[in-house]
């Protein structure tokens, strides 16, 4: 019987959920679920300086926004915890010096002054920087002195000094490395804890993960790990390289840069679910065309073969698409919900009907945080110039939409029932009765009471919304901004 495929996903609380963090942790959990696994949750906090408070909730709150769910974690416990590498402290220096009785480690006491002396010698003489093995051949007797002594301390691994070390991975294949290359890595640091390469693996091992996911970035760490399992005779995990993350320029994603995490993606006006689908698409390829994935969708046609070894292009126009797509498969009620904390502020007039306002977005709006641009000549006319009116495909220029505004204004006047429908039928029979195109008419009447070039709807949708009163108001202000300019 094959064993139980497990996974784990093991950030750094860091306080920044990057896309490739996310895509990591999709990855991995995909690969868990298609083939009824376990996904677990494993904070990796040895690099104490870099934590940041709060941010382990900021990953809980990620994982639950994008329907990760966790098998096992901190906060939900499981039987191979704790789940906080911190919390775990003794139980790397206990196989740290297992490796030292076995001759695959050894103590260092190198101070930092000297390590910094060989750095320098090193890139004097044009060459690489790698640890000279100076505590290697300390005696037994020596080492137990200098300990007996308080000295402080690394452990780090012997690496082989001839041959090749292959491993195997999933995405890029076999890969073999000159051990002559690897230094001999600290496994624990002066301050008792591991380091990110060594608990890794102890970890790994102790929760029986099947498969890690990691960037390919790592790649060149992995000969190291498989030396560890090597020594303490343990099974390698399947390796799942991934492909980094560009932007269009051919740069890395960074938060320095100013690039989105994934909570600022959904702050910015991006649908959970529409993030996660496109994350689920950057490096994998499904065997169909299909683009639009539901998580339970993406389950179903996941696939490590179709993990890509070339760098995934983050498009932000392919998102604004997606997203777009979500949004449009909304119900009307679920569009209006999320529209309406983006009117606040911006539609202020009472009288305007906001769930009309939704009806008219949603088609139109493919992220959310760009509504308020989109509907704030509702609250307000902004001021315009006359070049609006002339427009080449709707055969308007500033005279022909003068005496349209003109014409316009005693038939919205007689209207006593005001709705769409009768403003259409009087508009369209005006149009009839002038022997001019609809747009003839149309477009100045949406000129004068939107103000912009573009709208969320037509002439009659804006004059519904807005009102008798208030349209008749604005095209009489088009008039007269018309007439003065024409007699300029």
């Amino acid at each position: 019987m094959a064993a139980e495929v497990r996974t784990r996903f093991a950030p750094s609380p860091t306080g920044y959920m990057h896309i490739g963090n996310l895509r990591t942790a999709l990855y991995e959990y995909l690969i868990a679920k298609s083939n009824n696994g376990k996904f677990i949750l494993r904070i990796e906090d040895t690099d104490q300086e870099r934590c940041v408070e709060g941010a382990i909730d900021v990953i809980y709150k990620t994982l639950k926004m994008a329907g990760i769910e966790h098998d096992e974690g901190p906060d939900i416990g499981g039987e191979y915890g704790p789940y906080i590498q911190s919390e775990r402290k003794h139980i790397y220096l206990e196989y740290a010096k297992k490796l030292v009785e076995m001759g695959e480690a050894y103590y260092c006491f190198c101070s930092k002054e000297r390590l910094n002396k060989l750095k320098e010698e090193c890139e004097a003489a044009g060459t690489g920087y790698k640890y000279d093995r100076h505590c290697l051949n300390l005696s037994k007797e020596e080492v137990q002195e200098k300990l007996k002594n308080g000295e402080p301390y690394v452990i780090r691994q012997k690496m082989p000094d001839t041959g090749t070390t292959s491993f195997d991975d999933v995405v890029y294949g076999t890969i073999t490395v000159d051990n002559s290359v690897l230094e001999d890595q600290i496994l624990i640091k002066s301050d008792g804890l591991p380091t990110y390469n060594f608990a890794n693996v102890i970890d790994d091992h102790l929760m029986k993960i099947t498969h890690v996911v990691r960037g390919n970035e790592y790649l060149s760490s992995a000969p190291k790990y498989n030396l560890l399992y090597k020594a303490f005779g343990w099974e390698i995990p399947t390796y799942v390289h991934v492909p980094l993350i560009l932007k269009s320029t051919g740069q890395k994603l960074s938060k320095r840069a100013g690039d989105p995490s994934f909570e600022d993606l959904i702050s910015m006006g991006y649908l959970p679910e529409a993030v996660v689908n496109y994350v689920a698409l950057l490096g994998w390829s499904p065997e169909t065309n299909q683009e639009i994935f539901t998580l339970e969708e993406l389950i179903k046609a996941f696939n490590i073969k179709g993990i890509s070894k070339s760098p995934a292009i983050f498009d932000i126009n392919k998102l604004n698409w997606m997203n777009g797509e979500y949004i449009r498969k909304l119900s009307p009620d679920e569009f209006h919900e999320l529209a309406k904390p983006y009117y606040e502020g911006v539609i202020t007039n009472p009288g305007i009907d906001l769930k009309k306002v939704s009806k008219l977005l949603q088609a139109r709006t493919d992220v959310l945080s760009t509504i308020p641009q989109n509907v704030d000549f509702f609250d307000k006319l902004p001021e315009y110039d006359i070049k609006l009116y002339v427009h080449k495909k709707m055969k308007t220029t500033p005279e022909i939409a003068l005496e349209s505004l003109k014409a316009s204004l005693p038939v919205l006047e007689g209207i006593t029932c005001w709705n769409e429908q009768n403003i259409q039928d009087a508009l369209l029979s005006l149009v009839q009765r002038m022997g001019i195109k609809n747009g003839q008419m149309l477009w100045p009447i949406r000129v004068a009471i939107s103000g912009k070039e573009v709208t969320p709807g037509g002439a009659i949708e804006i004059a519904d919304i807005l009102g008798k009163d208030e349209t008749i108001r604005r095209i009489r202000m088009g008039i007269e901004k018309l007439a003065s300019s024409l007699q300029q």
